[in-house]
């Protein structure tokens, strides 16, 4: 069983920067992902990192957002930089034991955290 708990949100300007975590427990994280739901849309996916360390991005994150994996702590971490409005939304980890064939489909991923606000102003 795995156990997935986000920190890191906040408050931050447009243009401004702010850093995810997600602390992870159990085994069977072979694949990991952030995604975020906004007040009244869908949950979208991010951002994924496979066992391998491959990473996919969604198109409105590239070059902005980095996904990456700490392993000796356990470690999910979102780097987001050049923040908009836009990015505003619940942030959410979330993990499987296999490698999933669509990283950024939120139903590829049977673990989830309770997920953590970011507003970008």
């Amino acid at each position: 069983h795995v156990q997935l708990v986000e920190s890191g949100g906040g408050s931050v300007q447009a243009g401004g920067s702010l850093r995810l975590s997600c602390a992870a427990s159990g085994y069977g994280r072979a694949c990991m992902a952030w995604f975020r739901q906004a007040p009244g849309k869908d949950r979208e996916g991010v951002a994924a990192i496979d066992h391998f360390g491959g990473t996919s991005y969604a198109e409105s994150v590239e070059g902005r957002f980095t996904i990456s994996k700490d392993d000796a702590k356990n470690t999910l971490l979102l780097q987001m930089d050049n923040l908009e409005p836009e990015d505003t939304a619940t942030y959410y980890c979330a993990a499987d034991e296999k490698l999933v064939l669509r990283p950024l489909s939120r139903g590829e991923y049977k673990y989830w955290g309770q997920g953590t606000q970011v507003t970008v102003s």
